[in-house]
């Protein structure tokens, strides 16, 4: 994502950024990323032997889960929370989620995640020809649309697409989620707050990143997309993920956020000024 949308907005912002600051914090943004995947295969061995310890396969473990009814909310029993790290705050955790993940296949996450990340890494660059049209499609005379008009059609798009799947999705759902309809979805505000909050954010963050874009170069705006140094943080404090894990994972989770954290300064580093 980081390496094909940095690259692209370099060459489209006819290279402002400086290239011996810029490139050096994309290939620090990869070495991040191979030492995430590491990060995750490590994590998962050492959840799987947790669950082991307690006699319990996690290919087998979806059909053994008692079934709680409400996937957002999780059992509506009494008994007391599971320690982070433990077996049993894994498994609680399986049992909230509507998408179960023991015993599946990692191929079609990857994959999603792929394309994901394909999406991820050309939507800067549209964004970037819609302000500042390089490949000249405006008609002469015609004015360049401004970040802010860029971004309230950037808004609509996302809303209307956002329809459009969530509707889809509630009859037609995914990797066997439960179905549901537009009336429980509308009666259901569990947990709603926290979605709104997070398109807030989301929104915000996104704005500044294109006003920050269109003064010093997108290919260094592309460094407020260090997603994972951030979420790898609230991870750990909030959610007490990579809790009770083995030495080598701790090890990788380092390195991971060192190289995130480089590469953020480094591409911080890199900003030029565009020419009028």
């Amino acid at each position: 994502m980081i390496v094909a949308g940095t690259t692209l907005n370099y060459y489209l912002d006819d290279k402002i950024n400086r290239a011996e600051i810029l490139f050096p914090g994309v290939g620090c943004f990869l070495i991040a990323v191979c030492l995430a995947s590491a990060v995750h295969s490590s994590n998962a061995a050492d959840n799987k032997a947790k669950l082991m310890a307690q006699g319990i396969d996690t290919s087998v473990v979806k059909e053994t889960l008692p079934n709680n009814g409400d996937p957002e909310n999780g059992s509506s029993g009494t008994a007391p929370k599971a320690k982070f790290g433990t077996a049993d705050f894994l498994i609680e955790v399986e049992k909230r989620r509507s998408i179960k993940v023991f015993g599946k296949s990692t191929v079609i996450g990857l994959v999603i995640t792929f394309f994901a990340g394909v999406c991820f890494s050309l939507f800067s660059p549209a964004f970037n020809l819609a302000t500042n049209d390089q490949w000249h499609t405006l008609k002469e005379g015609v004015p360049h649309l401004v970040v802010y008009t860029a971004f309230f059609y950037f808004s609509v798009s996302c809303f209307v697409l956002a329809l459009i799947l969530n509707i889809t999705f509630l009859y037609r759902p995914v990797m066997n989620a439960p179905k549901s309809t537009l009336r429980a979805y509308l009666s259901d505000w569990n947990g709603r707050g926290w979605a709104f909050l997070a398109g807030l954010l989301c929104g915000f963050g996104n704005g500044l990143q294109f006003m920050g874009g269109q003064a010093a170069g997108y290919a260094a705006a592309d460094a407020v997309q260090a997603l994972p140094l951030v979420s790898t943080f609230w991870g750990i404090v909030l959610f007490g993920e990579y809790r009770k894990s083995s030495r080598r994972t701790y090890i990788l989770l380092g390195s991971m956020l060192f190289m995130f954290i480089a590469a953020v300064g480094i591409l911080m580093g890199s900003s030029g000024h565009r020419k009028d």
